[in-house]
């Protein structure tokens, strides 16, 4: 009796230092795991990579995956495919949490990239003829952001309270007939040629290889309420993990690189 309580006893403590072993090894696994961030191509890759430098001086590993348009980030986050994205402006994200119903969160400011207006044809907002036509992002904020940033530089007027969701039925006057074409944001670098003006979000621009400092012959100012943002799940608002990665985001080595890099055309945000 004695004999069998005995191996009884060592079998017990072997179980548990099995299991707390292999309790360790899977703890261990977990926290090797990268943290997946997408982002769009372009601007924020480029910075996200001197992001993921910084990061893993923290002990955090990034595994950075790109994207080529604005819907697919908030897809692939909302179903799990990746933890966090960082490409987006908050109106953006209201808006898409509004249609999709996404339980998607905000949690830090990254970078500003005014929107410019530019054009392969003309060499002043005064060379704009009546009846031109204008490229503007078609999502609800780029292209209300899009109007704004026209309604500015006094080429159109938008009804009252149109706000940073205006639409182009928003347009109250247009003293210039302008033709006002809607196409995907991504796109509307290479429609440049087709259209006398088109109004173009930085990241694309800088893409297509144009300066908004230099190419653009309107931009907006770094005061603007489109300062993008980390994104992730609500349920992963306080991961620590995500966390660290914000800390490596914002921290002065990231925002030398983006003063350094971009001569202006992008700026901190935070």
């Amino acid at each position: 009796m004695k004999k069998w309580t005995k191996l009884t006893a060592i079998s017990l403590v072997l179980f548990f230092a099995l299991g707390l072993t292999a309790g360790c090894s899977k703890q261990s696994n977990t926290q090797d795991k990268p943290l997946k961030v997408g982002v769009t191509a372009g601007p924020h890759a480029e910075v996200m990579d001197v992001v993921k430098k910084v990061a893993e001086k923290q002990g955090l590993k990034i595994e950075v995956i790109e994207f080529n348009d604005y819907i697919q980030p908030n897809v692939a986050l909302s179903q799990g495919d990746i933890d966090v994205n960082s490409f987006q402006h908050q109106p953006y994200l209201d808006n898409m949490v509004k249609d999709r119903n996404y339980d998607i969160v905000s949690v830090a400011k990254t970078v500003i990239f005014p929107m410019g207006i530019y054009s392969k044809k003309l060499k002043t907002l005064d060379d704009i003829k009546p009846g031109a036509t204008i490229a503007v992002p078609n999502d609800p904020t780029n292209g209300g952001r899009a109007l704004l940033l026209l309604e500015k530089v006094g080429l159109i007027k938008l009804k009252p309270n149109a706000g940073i969701k205006a639409a182009v039925t928003d347009i109250a006057e247009n003293p210039k007939n302008l033709k006002i074409k809607e196409l995907e944001a991504a796109q509307i670098p290479r429609s440049l040629e087709d259209v006398d003006v088109a109004a173009i979000n930085t990241n694309y621009a800088m893409t297509a290889g144009l300066v908004p400092t230099k190419d653009a012959i309107a931009i907006e100012d770094v005061n603007s309420p489109y300062a993008n943002i980390i994104a992730v799940k609500a349920a992963n608002k306080d991961n620590p993990a995500v966390q660290k990665l914000v800390k490596a985001y914002q921290s002065e080595e990231v925002k030398q690189f983006i003063k350094e890099h971009f001569k202006g055309s992008v700026a901190a945000g935070w």
